[in-house]
């Protein structure tokens, strides 16, 4: 069943052609007033989601503590990215219920979403199922994930798994290049995975993306979300970066409206 964080994004898809969602990983800041703090100058700039978690140290009272402060400040739905199954809180409206489906441990594929699925349910979190493929480097997502990262220059490798994953059910397909790699994920990846799906299914590119080229490239490409962390926790001010990144998804996303 299709939730209400769900609804939202697809409704944004449809009016803005294009959606931005900014990460705060707690650990990258030096307080959870910090994190908070930059949660909401992202929303004040446009933002349409913010993303909590990423390390898998992020779990417990950071976790939950630095949730409760976003959602004070901001006025968009926040979104749970799971390290492991600790990383799980009821003050976040909902989770990406991922499988990495190029892992080579079957824990990160099936195991540790048996495991967490009761308590998502029972604490009422929304779960967003998407389709998690690293790819290139993919740096500590690969290495915690066991990753068999598919290389940047085959395209065709990362749309084959991700139309698997879309025959499977999953509604979300996210494609991750990993915390500050060396190299993004490529438009000619992200237009051949994009080529495959169906185009309810939600895409998002993930990983690297730090200029507002590349976020166009991203966008022309065919993604329909780009995800950006790192940029935003190096900025010595984040509205003012975040406004021009976002001026960019909003002008493409009108062009695919």
């Amino acid at each position: 069943m299709v939730g209400k964080v769900e609804k939202y994004l697809n409704e944004k898809k449809r009016s803005d052609g294009a959606l931005f969602f900014a990460v705060i990983d707690p650990l990258d800041y030096s307080s959870l007033d910090d994190a908070a703090n930059s949660a909401r100058q992202a929303c004040e700039a446009g933002a349409d989601l913010i993303i909590v978690g990423g390390s898998t140290g992020v779990q417990g009272y950071a976790l939950e503590a630095t949730v409760k402060e976003i959602k004070k400040a901001v006025n968009v739905p926040v979104n749970l990215f799971p390290g492991n199954i600790a990383t799980v809180t009821p003050a976040a409206d909902s989770i990406y219920f991922m499988s990495m489906l190029n892992s080579r441990n079957d824990y990160w594929i099936t195991g540790a979403q048996t495991l967490a699925a009761p308590v998502i349910k029972k604490i009422g979190l929304e779960p967003l199922p998407t389709a998690y493929i690293v790819v290139g480097e993919g740096g500590t997502v690969a290495w915690v994930g066991d990753a068999k990262a598919i290389p940047l220059h085959k395209p065709r490798l990362a749309a084959a798994m991700a139309l698997a994953g879309e025959m499977m059910g999953f509604r979300f397909v996210l494609t991750d290049a990993g915390s500050n790699p060396p190299e993004p994920v490529p438009p000619e990846m992200i237009a051949a995975v994009r080529s495959v799906l169906k185009p309810e299914t939600f895409y998002v590119v993930a990983g690297g993306i730090r200029t507002e080229a590349q976020i166009r490239a991203d966008l022309k490409a065919g993604a329909d979300a780009v995800q950006i962390g790192t940029a935003i926790e190096n900025a010595k001010d984040v509205k003012e970066k975040v406004s021009k990144l976002v001026k960019v998804v909003k002008e493409e996303g009108k062009k695919k409206v």
